[in-house]
């Protein structure tokens, strides 16, 4: 392994977005087609929060016991917006940190996804997924 490779070598840089004012039915949809578990939510294309599929889960999951779990998740999701549920202003790396001062912020605030800013623009994110894969390709 290199010591210094940036993480712009591993981020995913086809981003998945979606805008502060869509919906979480939205949004949703977004995870289910794309098979991803995060998504930066964006303004005027600057990064305002990120949503993750566990956050949907979390508000859809108290309600659903016992009830058709689409008609519950609507209801929810009407009664939420995307900028209730997701996480604000989101901690964000420069594509020039390192791969291993990334893996040192996630694992010391249990993060499984950061956004990757440049001069105030997203241009990508790296995940738990990508430091696995990375790491298969050392071995």
């Amino acid at each position: 392994m290199k010591r210094r490779e940036p993480v712009s070598k591993i981020m995913t840089t086809n981003l998945i977005t979606i805008n502060h004012t869509n919906s979480l039915l939205d949004a949703e949809k977004l995870f289910e087609k794309h098979k991803i578990r995060h998504i930066p939510v964006v303004s005027n294309k600057k990064i305002i929060g990120i949503l993750s599929l566990t956050d949907l889960l979390r508000i859809s999951f108290v309600d659903t016991y016992g009830q058709d779990d689409s008609q519950v998740d609507t209801a929810v999701y009407n009664m939420l917006s995307i900028e209730q549920v997701m996480v604000k202003d989101p901690v964000h790396i420069s594509p020039s940190l390192s791969i291993k001062e990334v893996v040192e912020i996630l694992a010391k605030k249990e993060f499984h996804a950061l956004p990757v800013v440049e001069n105030g623009d997203l241009v990508g994110i790296v995940t738990t997924t990508d430091l696995l894969n990375y790491l298969l390709e050392q071995y």
